[in-house]
């Protein structure tokens, strides 16, 4: 439930963050218009903003789908933990057993973001108890892995990450986080061709290319490491400028 353009520190795997979570398949719903007169409050403002959501989310009648959507908002201005309670508030209302999955799992990717993982495991575990072959089972099943590697059950971790590419073999996002858990551990033959996928199917950051260019080299790669290296530099670099451009049309709006 995160800015795309943060390094991995520490040897942790920001998965939750950016493409990892914030646009994840089957989970990219767009954000609810709100009535915001941008001629009385900046609609930047994350304070007005946020009062407009706890106004939503106290209503009588209990839409889930909006609820969800409130819920996304919260994420937005980074307020995780009015994030976990209204999705958790959706999943208690749904009679969908698809919008109680989804709202499941964004509950922990929300408590990914507080670090909370504990609680992030056993929301994503409510979440395939649903349904473990729907259309956000993938979704689910990587989120999960990348809770259990913070948690530090790391065979788990990679299961939950094979059976994320086993329930959708275009889910780039998962070949992705799977290459990940496999460079992690030593194998970095394998590890790149799960990188190698994710770019096929279109998942192609800095960040992927940078995990790329660490298996290459571990692979003793190292020319063609350095021009994939390079190339991270490069996307990096204009993911930075398209940032800073995004704060200055925030600023001028």
């Amino acid at each position: 439930m995160t800015d795309p353009d943060d390094e991995r520190e520490g040897g942790s795997h920001p998965f939750s963050e950016g493409e990892g979570f914030s646009d994840p398949e089957g989970f990219d719903l767009d954000p609810p218009e709100l009535a915001v007169d941008p001629s009385e409050v900046d609609p930047v403002d994350s304070r007005v903003l946020s009062d407009l959501l706890d106004e939503r989310q106290i209503g009588g009648d209990v839409d889930v789908e909006e609820l969800i959507d409130v819920g996304l908002s919260y994420i937005e201005i980074n307020r995780y933990e009015q994030a976990t309670e209204t999705f958790e508030r959706a999943a208690r209302f749904a009679e969908d057993d698809g919008l109680e999955q989804e709202a499941w799992v964004n509950k922990g990717a929300a408590h990914a973001e507080l670090e909370e993982y504990d609680a992030a495991i056993g929301a994503y575990q409510e979440a395939l108890s649903l349904d473990a072959d729907s259309e956000h089972a993938a979704s689910a099943e990587t989120n999960l892995a990348y809770a259990l590697w913070e948690s530090g059950q790391t065979e788990q971790a990679l299961d939950h990450a094979e059976r994320a590419v086993e329930r959708d073999h275009r889910f780039a996002q998962g070949w992705y986080n799977r290459g990940f858990f496999l460079l992690e551990r030593g194998l970095a033959e394998e590890a790149l061709n799960n990188f190698d996928n994710a770019l096929r199917l279109g998942f192609r950051n800095a960040e992927v290319l940078e995990e790329k260019a660490r298996a290459l080299e571990e692979t003793g790669q190292d020319e063609r490491a350095e021009e994939v290296a390079e190339e991270a530099r490069e996307l990096r670099e204009q993911a930075e400028e398209e940032l800073v451009r995004d704060r200055q049309r925030a600023q001028n709006a």
